[in-house]
């Protein structure tokens, strides 16, 4: 059986190996464009901002070891064309531009995604940079040793992230979104509020609620000019957002309106020899029951395993994503899973929410940290859909009991009264989520009765 996968990041590199694990005799043949594989983009902001002193430790994998596996590693070849009916691929080897065209018998579509570039005038200056893989991290180390403003574009986790990590190495940053507000795809304002309070107490400038017009060149130093004002830096970075690379495949199976692959729950696409996983494929977003976009490694090392498994029949289900997310900023931790209120109002879910502060553990301790936050349910059914926390003290793993909530459809009836140790050092008799669930409850009660 003849392998080919096209693009060698987080699901192509979990593929492989998986793949080789179940079926040890397959040829395996990968593509990679680049000159490296498995590079932690999330840890870019780490190193940027000193936390990881050694960038080697953002690569988990190596060309040498999945050679070592026994996959055919072309390192610097990019795919120019996939013909499904002849089952052939086209590949230029980028280093001697000689290309060949090879054929296989199934084809995994690992070939991630890349950083949406609006058509701005300007846009094209060499002080416009990117920050998504291993070569835009070592430019962006470079660059900002020159730079002593630096302005960031986006306010997502990427840009909140590297926003932060410049504030905390001497430069002057400014923080520009066409939003409102920091990250609103994840959080309330009750939580924005907070976190941007906390850009401003360590010199980020913000400028929400901004459109990019257009970037101006002159000598050394850039203008970025919005719809309400302008801005002079040193260097800027765009974080606006991702877009699946398939275009090898446009028209050829079914996709999602931005690009994305769709799946069936054993990663197959509508042709059945073709796979995909990571960034280049849709979700199973189980708050909306729903294909969804959310490029993840968490995403991508899960359907990569699972194209593995299921390569020649299908064994084992997607489980779908509850899209689990967190960052840590100025020393709070800051996570969410499933549907905001807004995102569920959006598209039509029926949605309540409540929001609630308390302190992780009891007042008599010698000391205690309050955690701010949500959750979003069913009002009808109680189902969970989603949650956020927010907090001085490490509240991450709370995200992740949510996120098995939403999974198994649990209710807020569930969460509030589930049995959770209680000892004085971690919290209440009560922990934090059940008394958050019970808030939710006497919420949804109340709504029942106006109903009634």
């Amino acid at each position: 059986m003849k392998v080919t996968v096209v693009g060698c990041t987080h699901a192509g590199t979990f593929a492989i190996k998986q793949i080789l694990a179940e079926h040890p005799d397959a040829e395996v043949t990968v593509y990679e464009k680049n000159d490296n594989i498995s590079f932690l983009s999330c840890g870019i902001a780490l190193y940027l901002g000193g936390k990881v002193a050694d960038p080697q430790g953002l690569f988990y994998s190596s060309p040498e070891e999945l050679k070592s596996l026994g996959a055919n590693v072309q390192m610097s070849h990019n795919v120019l064309a996939i013909d499904p009916d002849q089952k052939t691929v086209t590949v230029e080897d980028l280093s001697t531009h000689e290309q060949v065209t090879e054929s296989y018998d199934k084809l995994v579509m690992t070939s991630g995604s890349w950083p949406i570039i609006p058509k701005i005038p300007g846009i094209d200056s060499d002080k416009v940079k990117l920050c998504k893989n291993w070569n835009h991290a070592q430019t962006l180390i470079e660059e900002a040793k020159g730079a002593k403003r630096i302005t960031v574009i986006g306010a997502g986790y990427i840009g909140a992230e590297l926003a932060e990590a410049y504030s905390t190495t001497g430069h002057d940053v400014t923080l520009i979104d066409a939003m409102d507000r920091v990250m609103p795809k994840y959080f309330d304002a009750e939580f924005t509020n907070v976190i941007e309070q906390d850009y401003r107490d360590n010199g980020v400038k913000l400028a929400m609620g901004e459109t990019v017009q257009s970037f101006d060149q002159s000598g050394d130093a850039l203008t970025i000019t919005t719809d309400k004002g302008s801005y002079e830096t040193d260097l800027a970075i765009l974080c606006i957002g991702f877009r699946p690379n398939t275009a090898l495949l446009k028209g050829k199976v079914d996709m999602a309106k931005n690009g994305a692959i769709i799946t069936d729950d054993y990663m197959r696409s509508s042709n059945p020899d073709i796979f995909a996983a990571g960034d280049s494929a849709a979700v199973h977003y189980n708050p909306t029951h729903q294909n969804a976009y959310i490029p993840l490694a968490t995403n991508a090392v899960r359907q990569g395993i699972l194209v593995g498994k299921n390569l020649v029949k299908p064994t084992t289900k997607y489980m779908g994503t509850q899209s689990s997310s967190g960052l840590a900023l100025y020393g709070r931790t800051i996570v969410s899973t499933g549907l905001t209120l807004a995102a569920a109002q959006q598209q039509g879910v029926s949605a309540e929410q409540v929001i609630v502060k308390d302190n992780y553990r009891p007042e008599f301790m010698p000391t205690t940290e309050p955690v701010l936050m949500s959750l979003v349910f069913d009002p009808d059914t109680r189902r969970i859909l989603g949650g956020a926390l927010m907090s001085k003290y490490d509240v991450s793993q709370s995200a992740n009991t949510l996120s098995v909530c939403i999974q198994n459809e649990n209710t807020i009836d569930d969460l509030a009264m589930v049995d959770m140790l209680f000892q004085p050092n971690f919290d209440r008799p009560f922990n934090y989520l059940n008394i958050l669930a019970q808030a939710a409850q006497v919420k949804a009660d109340s709504l029942a009765g106006v109903k009634a």
